[in-house]
């Protein structure tokens, strides 16, 4: 009777109508046989993701789908305008003016794979929408593909030291003839005592401190503090010491890796990441529209690394589960390697003065104090709206949920976790 009245709900919230027909029940047979393929030889998806029902995976299908009624009962409250959503938060903040392109998002939405196949979907996982923040752990991955190939020896290197001269490219005209004589030509984000100190550990970890401006952004004007005489007068900390959650400090990481790689990083994404795991072709990642550097000769833009501001990743819930199962898997895709493991490790090891953070938004559940409903050894990737790529290595677990109420997360999974029956 219980089961049936829960039914009768979901009709009526005809949004995860889909994912409720996604995760029917199957026969004990079918339950052992996929679990024990699940086990013996890791599903790759192709082109097409294969589908298994929720009950063949090891999941109680009527409680997994109690868990995504909530998902869609409890949307994120903020605006689906994202223009507007800026402007009632971050827009409110000195500078905060947007600067790259806002897109309306969709409807709450989600993918949850178990091994590698499909066990459930809502929403619209087709749909491509900013990710904001889940962009940083993408900016990760292109630094981590400079490491693995040697153009980072450490990441106790200092930053500054394989930093080229950056031209900032001009859109405009000068005001008049000889207004830009002896103007600064280049950038110079390392020309400070302090910033000549900072590693690429330190930016990766949000524990760098690293001061000036960029694309028209000082660092303190990003969730400042409440005190303004402390903005531009406070004193530095030493790198590595102190975390700070800074999206300034992060678009400066995303200049310095486009610097080493001489490349634009959607092309190196695309390239070594996305396309290898057979992601769509929609997913889009956007800078600033003042972000633009001449690069050995020809216009590139300098991503972004979040919404903050407009901009980041734009890319379907479909191409996140995809990256989710690419960490899941410590780096492996099939036979191919796309991250080392050393870089994983690195991602995964907890920052000192921040334990439940790792490498650019791969957030630890260290002590189960990020998620609370999860085993410690779950992280994930987290963005503003909110976006998630949950991932449980332990149950061999990816979940994709967007625009859920952040105050909402742990209960969800709790409850998505709570449906695993082996």
């Amino acid at each position: 009777m219980r089961f049936n009245r829960f039914s009768r709900r979901l009709h009526r919230w005809g949004a995860i109508s889909g994912a409720i027909a996604g995760i029917a029940t199957a026969s004990p047979l079918e339950a052992q046989a996929v679990s024990r393929a699940r086990i013996a030889t890791p599903y790759v998806p192709g082109a097409t993701w294969e589908r298994r029902t929720a009950a063949a995976m090891g999941v109680d299908s009527a409680r997994l789908a109690e868990a995504i009624a909530f998902a869609v009962q409890r949307e994120a409250r903020a605006p689906r305008d994202m223009e507007e959503s800026h402007y009632r938060s971050f827009g409110r903040e000195p500078f905060g003016e947007g600067i790259g392109p806002f897109k309306p998002r969709g409807e709450p939405t989600g993918v949850v794979l178990r091994g590698g196949y499909v066990i459930a979907s809502w929403g619209e996982p087709g749909r491509v929408d900013m990710t904001h923040s889940v962009t940083k752990s993408f900016l990760s991955a292109t630094v981590g593909l400079a490491f693995d190939r040697g153009l980072i020896p450490s990441v106790r290197d200092t930053v500054w030291k394989s930093q080229a001269p950056t031209y900032a490219l001009r859109l405009e005209a000068p005001a008049e003839p000889g207004s830009r004589y002896r103007a600064p030509m280049f950038l110079d984000p390392w020309g400070t005592p302090h910033n000549r100190t900072i590693t690429w550990d330190d930016l990766l970890r949000q524990t760098s401190d690293w001061e000036g401006t960029l694309w028209g952004k000082p660092e303190w004007a990003d969730r400042p503090s409440q005190n303004p005489a402390e903005w531009t007068t406070r004193a530095r900390q030493a790198p590595g010491t102190v975390y700070e959650y800074n999206d300034v400090r992060v678009n400066v990481l995303a200049l310095a890796a486009t610097n080493l790689w001489r490349r634009p990083l959607p092309e190196m994404l695309g390239e070594l990441v996305m396309d290898p795991i057979g992601a769509s072709r929609t997913w889009r990642w956007y800078g600033y529209d003042n972000a633009w550097i001449t690069l050995d000769g020809r216009p590139v833009q300098v991503v972004s690394g979040g919404g903050h501001w407009g901009g980041g990743m734009f890319i379907n819930a479909w191409d996140m589960a995809r990256f989710g199962l690419l960490t899941q898997r410590r780096g492996v895709w099939g036979d191919k390697r796309i991250l080392s493991e050393e870089w994983v490790k690195h991602s995964l090891t907890p920052t000192g003065p921040q334990p439940t953070y790792g490498y650019m938004n791969w957030f630890l559940n260290t002590g189960r104090k990020w998620m609370p409903s999860a085993p410690t050894s779950a992280f994930g990737h987290v963005g503003n709206g909110t976006n998630l790529v949950f991932v449980a290595p332990e149950q061999d677990l990816v979940i994709v949920v967007r625009w859920i109420d952040n105050a909402a997360i742990d209960e969800f999974l709790g409850k998505a976790l709570g449906a695993i029956v082996r």
